[in-house]
């Protein structure tokens, strides 16, 4: 062997593995230091990363729980209490009877009393309530479309936390690189961890079952966002760890007569070609373009894509495998022992076709069990036999509609009332508009078919949004169209929060329902509607869309706000909840933020149709 050349062993974060003679320039020695303290400073500064994101997460929690302290105590102060997650105060559902409270003794009540509590209300925002409730308006703000790109962008703070979550990436992608082509190794070896240390994150922001609700009240759908721009994220490292790779080969091991080919056809690196091919697949098919026109197969290639991804990475090299064995434990748990054993039930249901003769009402009772028997129940929830909040939704399987429908699972938003703790009944009702897909051909069923047996997997979600309402003094719910099924059982909860005294409501409650043709309007009942316009609710319809085309819901909804403040203004504090199509939450969650940046005391919760 030439002096120009020396045996090298390379150690490489997720890989290891021992690489042939190395053919090196004028200095070997240096350049074996080089690469050796390199992966080994790499090694160590990635456990610094989980430090990182845990105390983030940490952050988010201390944020969650002091804001949940602070609504109690408003609550207490104004003589109300917060509804507990997993009740409301009522019993009532949209098929079921209900005896309404005494309508003429809360009017005679009404008039003696202000509607909203003198303590409840907020004195005239000072300097620091402007400047917080302005930085609350620029992270409110969801910009427009890009223009070439038709790419939908969330609210500033969103972008703001994506980016974070980025740049915190690109550190330590690159910090303390030396970027000289001959260590092209190091840094390919870096974003290998970087990788692989993003494995369970990527997969505990997916699950349905996870700590993260809890811990900080985010769910998984408020999460999926940062699941997806993840994945992304590990998509391009992945693609930057095989460039390292190649340019590598072309450095140390091409000079030695290792060629192309026969570096490609190493073990480790069909096993790492193929990983990389799964994963960048998989994001091609994530697309929100592929998802909205072949969901099922969206459904089925991430399942399959993800744990063949894994299982590559794990045969990769053992380093990676602990990080691949907490991503596996977290996907299996998620998967077999919540959503197929504690969360799922099968149970009778009646099918009815609305009105319109393009929406089905999947209908069913059971007795209610008391999730609070135990600490293990009332914490994990378990399925839909033991309740469910407001806001809450569950995936619908429907095997006898036909063979494929075995194993396909669709999200639906429960429109029916939460059951009240110590209620020995519930009502369940899913309002499912026919689309393409699953819920055409579940119309076409129920034309013909009265009942089918359902397979539910749920409930799932979070109840920010009720809390938020809770804790406002004007609480409005904006929706269009199936986004009642959002709406109505917050309304319901909201309209049965008493005081105990004098049977007052504890808020100002409005809904404005945007409504596509005048016959949807069945899915809820006209007599219902009524009912809880009674109650106090101000219920805002404006003319069917297909008549006379679309409202300006966002100008609708401040002017909703202004007339149930009456002479508060920005002394009240307003919450307020939208469900509907992209172009309309993102216009009123802008003018909400409008209204906060002029010193309204406003906050904002958006129910997104799907995911």
């Amino acid at each position: 062997m030439s002096a120009s050349a020396t045996t090298l062993r390379v150690v490489k974060g997720p890989i290891r593995q021992d690489v042939a003679t190395l053919s090196v320039g004028s200095d070997p020695a240096d350049l074996r230091r080089e690469l050796l303290e390199g992966v080994r400073f790499s090694a160590g500064f990635i456990v610094t990363y989980q430090a990182v994101l845990c105390a983030v997460v940490l952050c988010f929690v201390v944020w969650h729980w002091s804001g949940r302290v602070v609504a109690r105590r408003r609550s207490r102060w104004s003589g109300s209490e917060i509804i507990d997650d997993s009740t409301s105060s009522s019993s009532s559902t949209i098929s079921g009877n209900a005896t309404p409270p005494d309508v003429a003794k809360t009017r005679h009540h009404d008039e003696q009393s202000p509607l909203l509590n003198k303590d409840m209300s907020c004195t005239r925002p000072r300097s620091l309530q402007r400047s917080l409730r302005a930085i609350r308006a620029l992270g409110m703000y969801q910009p427009q479309r890009i223009p070439l790109l038709r790419k939908t962008l969330p609210s500033n703070s969103t972008s703001l936390l994506v980016l974070s979550l980025l740049a915190i990436n690109i550190f330590y992608a690159t910090y303390n690189i030396h970027w000289r082509l001959e260590l092209a190794f190091v840094f390919s070896d870096r974003t290998a961890w970087i990788f692989v240390a993003n494995l369970p994150w990527l997969y505990i922001l997916a699950a349905k079952n996870q700590p993260i609700r809890f811990l900080t009240g985010y769910s998984y759908e408020n999460l999926n966002i940062l699941h997806r721009r993840l994945g992304e994220m590990m998509c391009l490292l992945a693609l930057l760890h095989g460039a390292g790779m190649v340019a590598a080969w072309y450095c140390l091991l091409r000079p030695t007569g290792m060629t192309i080919w026969h570096f490609l056809s190493l073990p480790i690196i069909i096993l790492g070609l193929s990983a990389l091919a799964c994963y960048e697949v998989l994001y091609l098919t994530s697309l929100a373009s592929f998802r909205q026109w072949w969901y099922e197969v969206f459904l089925g290639l991430h399942v399959v894509l993800q744990t063949a991804g894994l299982v590559l990475v794990f045969f990769h090299h053992r380093n990676g495998r602990i990080y691949v064995g907490i991503a596996l434990a977290i996907f299996l748990v998620d998967r077999l022992v919540f959503r197929l054993v504690m969360k799922s039930r099968s149970t009778r249901a009646d099918l009815t076709v609305m009105e319109d003769g393009e929406t089905v009402l999947v209908s069913a009772d059971w007795p209610v069990m008391d999730r609070w028997r135990n600490m293990l129940t009332a914490f994990l929830g378990l399925d839909v036999q033991y309740g469910w909040s407001p806001t809450e939704h569950v995936f619908l399987t429907i095997p006898s509609i036909a063979r494929k429908h075995n194993i396909q699972a669709h999200p639906f938003t429960i429109a029916s009332s939460a059951p009240a703790r110590g209620q020995e009944h519930a009502w369940f009702n899913l309002i499912i508009p026919a689309h393409d897909g699953f819920t055409r051909d579940l119309l076409h069923y129920a034309q013909t078919h009265t009942t089918a047996t359902i397979r539910l997997d749920g409930p799932y979600g979070s109840v920010d949004a009720l809390h938020m309402l809770q804790s406002s003094d004007i609480a409005l719910i904006v929706v269009g169209g199936s986004g009642i099924a959002v709406a109505y059982p917050l309304v319901w909860a909201l309209l049965h929060g008493y005081d105990a005294e004098g049977g007052r409501p504890r808020r100002r409650v409005g809904l404005i329902w945007v409504v596509h043709e005048a016959s949807h309007v069945s899915w809820i009942g006209q007599e219902r509607l009524e009912e809880m316009r009674e109650m106090g609710l101000r219920v805002v319809v404006p003319a069917p869309t297909s008549k006379a085309g679309r409202p300006d819901v966002a100008a609708l909804a401040e002017a909703t706000v202004h007339e149930m403040a009456g002479d508060g203004g920005v002394d009240c504090r307003v919450g307020v909840v939208v469900s509907g199509p992209d172009s309309m939450n993102r216009a009123v969650r802008n003018r909400c933020a409008n209204m906060a940046w002029r010193g309204m005391d406003v906050n904002l919760a958006v129910e997104k149709y799907g995911w």
